[in-house]
């Protein structure tokens, strides 16, 4: 039997409000897309609306999407919004499994991606926003704990206080990409890595597509899989960021990034991939770290 998981704790942050999972109302057909940050979340997320819309063109994501536990704006203008979406709704998390709401009828999708490329991305990202995004997180009101600071100039410094001090400035991905990992036995979810989805797209998207019970129309794949290339994401990112970008120097384009994998390879010293092996496979297990590391899942 599966036993169905549990909240057992809230998350606070400067960018969590995990509470509004209390008040969130399900229903049956809900899709959840969940990661650490940083590992495909979007990308996944215009999967998802080029399934449920049968490759429509143009969708705003942002708008469609929204990540629910994130503090801004508040629970009390946020809800209602959801709760009157008409569409199949797939709502966006970050949260670990034992900090969420969990539905048995829900269908759950769970991206992850090496964190050491996790950090290149996540990088960009902080060094990149604005003022605007640093006063919506810190100077407004229900932050809990110290407010997100600008990011130092060395990307390298930049990853060993991720590393050392268990995801500062944000939050642990060892106990976000574990809890997901000790519950992908349950039948409505679903695991999925990066470098699978890169490595052979088409086929990681029919098999999320069978696994949320939707059937495409057969002519219909080319189009969906052309707008969930990386290049077409590039070029339609105002659709894709909250605000169309607004929050950072660059605009959407500067969300949406590179895409890419291994940029970490010419920066890490040896003795810096040794540390970060030794605490992935110290924090998640060996069947667990090869998973993240590669997106192979090791075989009895």
């Amino acid at each position: 039997m599966n036993e169905c998981p549990r909240k057992v704790r809230e998350l606070h942050n400067h960018h969590f409000d995990s509470t509004i999972w209390n008040d969130f109302q399900f229903r049956d057909d809900d899709i959840i897309i969940a990661s650490y940050g940083k590992s495909g979340t979007t990308w996944l997320q215009q999967i998802v609306a080029q399934l449920i819309w049968n490759g429509k063109e143009d969708l705003d994501i942002a708008e469609m999407s929204p990540w629910l536990d994130l503090r801004v704006p508040p629970k009390d203008i946020k809800l209602p919004i959801v709760e009157a979406q008409t569409h199949r709704r797939f709502i966006k998390t970050h949260l670990p499994v034992d900090a969420l709401v969990f539905s048995p009828k829900a269908k759950y999708l769970y991206i992850a991606r090496d964190g050491r490329d996790v950090v290149w991305s996540l990088y960009n990202h902080h060094a990149k926003a604005n003022e605007a995004w640093y006063e919506a997180l810190n100077n407004t009101p229900s932050r809990v704990g110290p407010p997100i600071e600008r990011p130092p100039e060395s990307i390298l410094e930049y990853f060993r206080d991720w590393l050392e001090q268990d995801g500062y400035p944000l939050w642990s991905m060892w106990e976000n990409v574990k809890s997901w990992w000790d519950i992908r036995h349950l039948p409505n979810v679903m695991l999925i890595h990066y470098a699978e989805l890169k490595r052979d797209m088409a086929t990681q998207i029919q098999q999320i597509a069978e696994f949320l019970d939707i059937t495409i129309d057969e002519s219909k794949w080319s189009i969906i899989f052309e707008h969930c290339s990386f290049n077409y994401m590039k070029q339609h990112a105002s659709k894709m960021v909250p605000l169309e970008g607004v929050f950072w120097e660059g605009g959407a384009q500067t969300f949406i990034y590179k895409g890419t994998n291994g940029r970490w390879k010419d920066i890490l010293t040896e003795e810096d991939i040794a540390k970060y092996e030794e605490t992935s496979l110290r924090n998640l297990g060996q069947e667990c770290a090869h998973w993240l590391a590669t997106g192979e899942v090791i075989r009895p």
